[in-house]
């Protein structure tokens, strides 16, 4: 695909619409140099890491740990990273969560601070992750009635880079996952908190990038 073929996602867009997930990442995959996959392990990302990671194994897997997962978070990373083989890429903010609750805290949701907060443990982050990545193709698990802007990208769209994002899983429910975790054989995660959000339906700026 290349960064230079802008047009990729216009012309086969209508084609994705109509593709199983599967065959989705199958598409996308033909045309990719350097194909990327994040997760956060949060809850039914089981489900997207074994759909990519069935068709490229080595595909590399961004984890961008805040450093503020639960203890059974950390755990379901694991058994997946294990279970899955995967070929995992960590990334984490320049200080740990230990010194950040000496010297810096946390900050409440709404503040300069909090925004400040958001930046330093995951938006940095993530763009050292892609900046050292270089990909031209991110697969993601969005899924539409998530938020407004989720509802607002489809299954394709592009980054700010014009990296091409693709969420295989974007007209999914979560019973549909469910199912999919169920046919595989694969854990979910309950126990998941993301301290940039809060709130589950508030974007922390990561898919505005």
């Amino acid at each position: 695909m290349g960064q230079t073929d802008i047009n990729w996602m216009e012309t086969n867009i209508s084609i994705l619409d109509k593709l199983s997930p599967k065959e989705r990442v199958e598409a996308v995959l033909e045309e990719a140099e350097n194909p990327v996959l994040t997760t956060n392990f949060r809850p039914f990302e089981a489900a997207i890491l074994h759909l990519v990671t069935d068709v490229r194994p080595d595909i590399p897997v961004i984890w961008c740990d805040t450093g503020y997962n639960t203890e059974s978070t950390y755990r379901h990373a694991q058994v997946l990273i294990e279970f899955l083989q995967l070929n995992i890429r960590l990334y984490t903010p320049r200080h740990t969560a230990a010194y950040r609750s000496v010297f810096l805290g946390q900050p409440e949701m709404g503040t300069r601070e909090f925004d400040e907060f958001t930046e330093q443990v995951k938006l940095e982050p993530f763009r050292r992750a892609m900046s050292e990545m270089a990909p031209d193709l991110w697969f993601t698990n969005l899924r539409k009635g998530q938020t407004a802007l989720r509802d607002s990208l489809g299954i394709a769209s592009y980054t700010k880079d014009r990296v091409l994002k693709i969420s295989p899983f974007y007209d999914f429910t979560d019973d549909d996952l469910q199912l999919y975790l169920s046919d595989h054989g694969l854990p979910n995660e309950s126990d998941y908190h993301d301290p940039t959000k809060v709130l589950s339906d508030r974007e922390c700026g990561l898919h505005l990038t």
